[in-house]
């Protein structure tokens, strides 16, 4: 999946031309955060109902103090880690990656989230694989990776769909909510991903 230019960002401080990374959805697209998130983020990202399924350093309750060091850490046009779910022009959800290091540095975590005003609605099932795409044409990465805890059945599905492989089932390896929990993993390979896209492009 090719990269989607919508406009040039032009610097007045330093004359450089960068270009804004955006992938359009059904409804809204992917964009890097900017600076004007912060509010619908708040308002979006709030919810012990996500914050069920994430890891415990996603803030609960999401402050404007929480919003602003987001964005803060996480505006950037140049190969971005991170980008916002916008829909009716609001930063509803995030999709993004993490590169691992040391004898993991061909690896990257991908994790995502989405407001549950649009759940079941297919929009991480299309996001999924154009972060999957962005990822394995820019980055020196071999394995693209997901954590899911028990129960998440949705993301798993959402997984599962772009074509990532369940490879292991960690025994109440993660602690939420004072509770023990298996952790799965889901994969997938820089080869699975090239078999996949010549699949597709055969129909």
């Amino acid at each position: 999946m090719a990269i989607y230019v919508v406009s040039d960002v032009i610097n007045s401080l330093h004359p450089l031309t960068t270009t804004l990374i955006t992938f359009p959805l059904s409804i809204g697209q992917l964009r890097p955060w900017r600076e004007g998130d912060e509010e619908s983020l708040v308002r979006h990202a709030s919810n012990k109902l996500i914050w069920n399924n994430v890891r415990d350093f996603f803030p609960y309750p999401y402050t404007p103090r929480d919003a602003h060091a987001w964005v803060r850490s996480n505006k950037s046009y140049q190969q971005p880690n991170n980008l916002a779910v916008e829909i009716d022009n609001q930063a509803v959800g995030n999709i993004g990656f993490t590169v691992k290091d040391d004898i993991y540095r061909y690896n990257a975590e991908i994790g995502y989230w989405l407001s549950e005003n649009y759940w079941g609605r297919g929009i991480m099932t299309e996001a999924l694989p154009l972060m999957t795409d962005y990822i394995f044409q820019n980055f020196q990465v071999n394995r693209i990776f997901a954590c899911v805890l028990e129960g998440n059945i949705g993301s798993m599905r959402v997984l599962e769909a772009a074509g990532y492989q369940r490879e292991a089932v960690l025994r109440k390896a993660a602690v939420k909510n004072n509770q023990y929990l298996d952790e799965y993993i889901f994969a997938m390979l820089r080869a699975d991903h090239r078999e996949l896209k010549l699949t597709v492009s055969r129909y």
